[in-house]
């Protein structure tokens, strides 16, 4: 990582009185830069590891595993007087909500803004390397952020997601102003808000989410159940991610050939001398085990009729044509959500499609008509 300034030491912060100390600072502020770190690539379940803040003279890092209650930073995150500053906001806020309940308001997030400007890359490393000529070193993007202490290297790095992106936020509200997007921007903003998202928990019927398990036939649809239970079972009991137990081409090739015996599951692709140590008697029971149960076929999938369907590719077809245009992304001029719910409902009148779209005025204003017509020509 390399910049053209000295950044002074971020402050680390991991009692409870520094925590109430950074609330009441964090309240007097009218705009703070948010990030955090999850531990997804090494815990069954994950969690943050770690909350960044910066304002626009310092940089503090949280350390959630140090502290049992976050709760002084909820009404930081719910005001709408203080603007919080995200780079790829999505995330971040699932993972708060998930594990501290906050709820937010005035979002600002930098690369929602790069993607409305048609910046062809929106990267945050990227970015802070076009903007700023700071280089951020890939290599800790898959770092254990739970493991404690934090190298000191880590701790760097954290401090140069947050540090610039009030900075960054400035520029990009400029642009944004100068090509009249600054209310579209805000649409999105407002949007990204009001999500109420999770991930998905892990539930006894996912086996179906893995990919090519509604191609197998009954029996070893069943058969993947099983193995997808005792990957899930061993994931939990040594806190890992499912995939570094077991991935899931190995798991779906197992259940496609049922092996009997040691010397043919060692022969499944993906298969390692260290699976097959710790985990090849239990996987060859749970084999058996589906081979017996009954029959598994997957769960029916409502098709939108034709109509639907020409419905929603022709709103498809129109959206792409404009944002070639506008030199967008194709979800700048209208989100997929709300492309489906379009062409779901069909509305067939002007008031009928201001009530679809009313959380996204500019787009109504400046689409509504096009959007229409498009609707009113499909069959």
């Amino acid at each position: 990582m390399s910049s053209l300034e000295h950044l002074p030491a971020p402050i680390f912060i991991a009692r409870p009185a520094a925590l109430e100390r950074l609330a009441r600072l964090l309240q007097q502020e009218t705009i703070i830069a948010v990030d955090t770190e999850s531990n997804s690539l090494y815990a069954y379940q994950e969690q943050v590891c770690l909350i960044q803040f910066s304002t626009l003279s310092h940089d503090y890092l949280v350390d959630p595993l140090a502290l049992r209650d976050l709760s002084c930073l909820g009404h930081i995150f719910s005001d709408p007087q203080i603007e919080k500053v995200f780079h790829a906001a999505e995330y971040d806020l699932i993972c708060l909500r998930r594990d501290f309940g906050f709820e937010f308001a005035s979002i600002f997030d930098t690369m929602i803004a790069a993607r409305i400007l048609g910046r062809a890359e929106v990267g945050l490393g990227a970015i802070l390397e076009a903007e700023f000529r700071v280089r951020l070193d890939k290599r800790y993007q898959r770092a254990n952020w739970g493991r404690r202490p934090i190298p000191p290297e880590l701790l760097a790095y954290a401090q140069l997601d947050t540090h610039y992106l009030i900075r960054l936020r400035e520029r990009l509200q400029r642009d944004l102003k100068e090509k009249s997007f600054w209310p579209l921007a805000c649409e999105d903003f407002q949007r990204m808000g009001t999500t109420n998202g999770r991930p998905a928990e892990n539930k006894g019927d996912d086996f179906w989410r893995i990919n090519g398990a509604r191609d197998l036939a009954p029996q070893n649809a069943a058969v993947l159940k099983e193995l997808w239970r005792y990957r899930d079972h061993m994931a939990r009991a040594t806190n890992r991610p499912l995939f570094k137990v077991i991935g899931d081409r190995t798991l779906l090739a197992i259940a496609e050939r049922c092996p009997n015996e040691a010397g043919e599951l060692r022969q499944i692709p993906g298969m390692t001398s260290g699976q097959m140590a710790r985990h090849g008697r239990e996987l060859l029971a749970a084999v058996q085990k589906g081979l017996r149960a009954k029959p598994l076929y997957p769960p029916h999938l409502n098709r939108p009729d034709d109509k639907h369907l020409e419905r929603f590719e022709s709103l498809r077809n129109w959206r792409k044509t404009t944002a070639r245009h506008m030199g967008v992304p194709s979800d700048v001029v209208l989100p997929r959500d709300l492309m489906l719910l379009l062409a779901e409902l069909n509305p067939r009148k002007p008031g009928d499609l201001s009530k679809i779209m009313e959380g996204v005025p500019w787009r109504l204003e400046h689409f509504g008509e096009q959007i229409l017509a498009v609707l009113l020509s499909a069959r």
